[in-house]
């Protein structure tokens, strides 16, 4: 049975603002971070998102996304990036999710220090709420495929572990019981299955009891 639209789950987004007039010595712009926050949430309200918070950019915002456990964060900068990525990346650093940042600097080495402090979309002079629901869609599924790849790469890297450790434990048997590769791996595997445990399991405690003598 096919859900209808209202039953599907909107995506929540939280959007942190970086203002620039709390610097010492900024002066106030005319079309402030108030008037850029309420364009991008008016965008991504009628892209279809929920917006759960407007965040400052301070010592709270941590905690705070913490409490909101949004699906996707959306920055917006118009100066003060560096810092902000940073700050940003901290505060997510437990809890990774997409992060898409709108921004009017167009530096090189800032676009990819963002992208290496977790950014899945950099985006110059976007402000425009024609183009925020693609943009968040592309960052969306570039950071799912992103974390398909993550979690793919921990998992071969376990693999590989858990077959050193194999390795070492049959080495081990065959040396203490005198027997050859297949009758050590032999008897590790029945040992693994009276006990319910896994193979890797079974050669870990082997090589635990080892180090005990």
């Amino acid at each position: 049975m096919s859900r209808s639209a209202s039953d599907i789950r909107k995506p929540t987004v939280a959007v942190v603002m970086h203002d620039p007039a709390r610097e010492p010595g900024h002066a106030p712009a005319a079309a402030g971070p108030v008037a850029r926050g309420a364009l991008l949430v008016q965008g991504l309200q009628d892209a279809g998102y929920e917006v759960v918070a407007l965040l400052p950019a301070d010592a709270d915002l941590d905690a705070r996304i913490v409490d909101l456990q949004p699906d996707l964060l959306i920055v917006d900068a118009e100066s003060g990036v560096r810092d902000l990525v940073e700050h940003v990346a901290l505060a997510t650093r437990d809890t990774p999710r997409p992060i898409v940042l709108f921004t009017d600097d167009d530096d090189p080495d800032t676009a990819r220090l963002a992208v290496d402090a977790g950014v899945a979309a950099y985006i110059v002079d976007g402000l425009k709420p024609s183009r925020v629901k693609p943009v968040i869609e592309v960052a969306l599924a570039r950071f799912a495929r992103e974390r398909e790849l993550r979690a793919q790469l921990d998992q071969a890297r376990q693999q590989l572990s858990e077959r050193k450790t194999i390795e070492r434990a049959k080495g081990l048997v065959m040396k203490r019981l005198h027997v050859g590769e297949e009758e050590a791996y032999s008897r590790m595997r029945r040992q693994a299955m009276e006990k319910g445990l896994k193979l890797g399991e079974i050669a870990q405690r082997i090589l635990d009891a080892a180090d005990l003598l």
